[in-house]
């Protein structure tokens, strides 16, 4: 189902979807925000998508099901809660004809939120590094 049309925000991406899946799909979007209230709605790669310093996840929705992209780690690191669902590298696969697992997404995202910051973190203080060595170099 997931279409080829070029949609400017999430409001117009799920649109694009009958109603029933219009329903699913804003379900998950307000399971997303509950737990990043200030992440930035972007569409990245025709999907919707959650950005901090980077995107945190992504979801689309399909014939059979709402694929939610939370990453490799965000697959990995919750394995054991995934096995009911078909999942590959970085993405899960939830059917459209279940209820969506909101106390999961919400650990997924949560997850990955605080992955984001920490490499955000550790990013700035080598940024921060490179600056002082560059400086002390040219004294």
């Amino acid at each position: 189902m997931q279409n080829n049309i070029k949609s400017k925000n999430v409001d117009e991406y799920i649109k694009l979807f009958p109603k029933d899946i219009h329903l699913v799909l804003q379900k998950i979007r307000t399971i997303i925000i509950s737990v990043v209230p200030n992440a930035e709605e972007i569409i990245s790669y025709n999907m919707p998508a959650y950005k901090q310093h980077g995107v945190l996840v992504y979801f689309a929705a399909y014939k059979n099901h709402i694929g939610f992209y939370p990453t490799s780690s965000g697959v990995r690191v919750f394995a054991d809660y995934l096995k009911n669902y078909k999942t590959s590298k970085g993405a899960i696969q939830f059917p459209i004809d279940k209820p969506l697992p909101a106390t999961l997404i919400k650990k997924i995202v949560r997850f990955r939120m605080i992955e984001d910051k920490e490499r955000a973190m550790a990013n700035e203080i080598l940024r921060n590094k490179k600056s002082t060595k560059k400086s002390t170099l040219k004294k």
